[in-house]
């Protein structure tokens, strides 16, 4: 499996920016599906944004459709996920996955996991 490590969480006022990053262990980074996910208390962990091993597929939850970019840096094996305009619901832990094959959507098709970094948003 990968070792992804995610950073760049804090708290941040409601209509704030906020930019989390995700490192990967390895050089098959550039062969990988590279995913965000989200995770509020008492909640399931849900697909936020995915970009595709090429980078040239995005595609977002439309909750955070025009509001967060994913992006990644083959270079530095590392993926980012920049989110403005940031609301009270975007609190939650926000973890990194990746796959490779065909980018999915859903927690089961990605193997590995980040440590999850927290992102508190206040009103």
């Amino acid at each position: 499996q990968v070792q992804l490590v995610e950073s760049g969480g804090g708290l941040v006022q409601a209509g704030g920016s906020l930019r989390l990053s995700c490192s990967a262990s390895e050089r098959t980074f550039n062969n990988l599906n590279m995913a965000w996910f989200r995770q509020a208390p008492g909640k399931e962990r849900e697909f936020v944004a995915v970009v595709s091993w090429t980078g040239s597929t995005t595609y977002y939850a439309d909750s955070v459709k025009g509001r967060f970019t994913i992006s990644r840096d083959k270079a530095k094996n590392t993926v980012y996920l920049q989110m403005n305009s940031l609301k009270p619901e975007d609190t939650a832990v926000y973890y990194c996955a990746a796959n490779p094959g065909v980018p999915g959507l859903a927690v089961t098709d990605f193997g590995s996991w980040g440590q999850g970094t927290q992102v508190t948003v206040s009103s």
